[in-house]
């Protein structure tokens, strides 16, 4: 008999172990940032007989991986996902959470430490069930997804290998098959400050700021966004901050523009980089009194030779059909394939590592980052038996 993994799912350990997961705070500016959290999982690994090990990837802050072989030479499944957490901010009890309404809250409950509790709790039914499989099935809690992705980073420096992976990523009953790649740039715009009673001897940078985004918005905007991915939608760039001279009596000497800009399979970050180089250096030749310099702002610069790549996979993968079949086995019913909606390190994985990848997570990715941050428990039963199932069928 083929085992289904139902009999070794409890939703009430479930609960519990996401419960200690929120309950230990791993957001920016904590010492050992993530540590805690993989301490946590790396000792239920050990009590459960699963090797695992913690190392360090940088100022004190630690991956967690753990790894159960299989008995002859099948595939290796990579189960992963983050352990950091974005800020509590106005979120009220965010490291204490609560149960209401079948519903569990917290910082962190849906992005995303209820799909490492799902995935740790899927290789512990395995190892519980006594399922003997060919292949390996491994799991990785990485650190700094939120921010440059040192973990997943480090995962690949170390040599990752793996022959799928699935980054547990909250898209509801959706599989993630694709993601745009994404840069954060700032422009800073040079002008010349003088007092304001002689506002004609100076250059005021806020005003060459404003006709930049005009012939952004009139010439370069409209030809990032005709570019169009079928499943993945169209390229973008956003205006996110603008700031600009010290007081209204001084002609403004420098204004800083902050942008985001996402790009879809096929374009590349060079040309990218080009684009605006070549733009910015049209509109000094226009105007002689127009100077800027843009770069990539160091809150989203990764470790040299890493970018936040986009990512595709076809709707006809071996990965996607497997994972829809088995969703279809564990609920009866079939998920829709399409895009997701932010970066993932799904992008690192496949580029990098040359891993086919999907994300598919427990929860709706509308909750994370809120103050009202949630995750239904009507959740969790299906996708730790869906991530045992993936591994059962694929470590072949």
């Amino acid at each position: 008999m083929i085992n289904d993994f139902r009999k070794e799912l409890d939703e009430r350990e479930m609960i519990s172990l996401i419960a200690d997961l929120v309950n230990t705070p791993s957001y920016p500016g904590i010492p050992e940032q993530e540590t805690g959290v993989a301490k946590l999982i790396h000792d239920f690994f050990v009590k459960e007989g699963i090797p695992s090990e913690i190392y360090e990837v940088v100022d004190g802050r630690c991956n967690v991986v753990a790894r159960l072989e299989g008995h002859g030479k099948g595939k290796t499944l990579l189960l992963t996902g983050h352990t950091d957490t974005v800020p509590p901010y106005d979120m009220e009890d965010a490291f204490r959470m609560k149960i209401e309404n079948e519903k569990l809250i917290g910082r962190g409950v849906v992005d995303m430490k209820g799909a490492l509790a799902c995935m740790v709790l899927s290789m512990a039914a395995i190892r519980r069930s006594g399922t003997r499989l060919k292949g390996n099935i491994m799991f990785a809690g990485v650190i700094g997804e939120e921010g440059k992705s040192e973990g997943t980073c480090a995962l690949l420096k170390k040599g990752l290998k793996a022959d799928a992976a699935i980054v547990g990523e909250p898209f509801g009953w959706n599989i993630g098959i694709g993601q745009k790649g994404l840069e954060w740039f700032e422009c800073r715009i040079l002008g010349k400050a003088v007092h304001g009673g002689k506002q004609k001897e100076g250059i005021n940078a806020i005003s060459k700021a404003g006709k930049l985004i005009r012939a952004l918005d009139e010439e370069l905007v409209p030809r990032i966004e005709s570019r169009m991915h079928p499943i993945i939608g169209g390229s973008s760039m956003n205006y996110g901050m603008i700031s600009g001279g010290f007081q209204p009596s001084t002609v403004a000497g420098e204004c800083v523009l902050q942008f985001d800009r996402r790009w879809i399979p096929g374009e590349k970050y060079e040309d990218i980089l080009r684009e605006y180089d070549d733009f910015l250096e049209r509109l000094g030749q226009d105007d002689p009194q127009f100077q800027a310099k843009l770069k990539v702002m160091d809150s989203s610069l990764m470790e040299r030779g890493y970018i936040h790549e986009a990512m595709e996979l076809s709707l006809d993968h071996p990965l996607v059909l497997l994972m829809d079949k088995t969703i279809f086995e564990a609920t009866g019913h079939r998920a829709e394939k399409k895009a997701f909606p932010a970066w993932t390190d799904a992008g690192l994985l496949s580029s990098y590592g040359g891993i086919p990848t999907v994300i598919f997570g427990p929860g709706s990715p509308d909750s994370a980052h809120t103050a009202h941050e949630y995750l239904e428990t009507s959740y969790l039963v299906p996708f730790t038996q869906i991530y045992a199932l993936m591994a059962r069928d694929f470590c072949q």
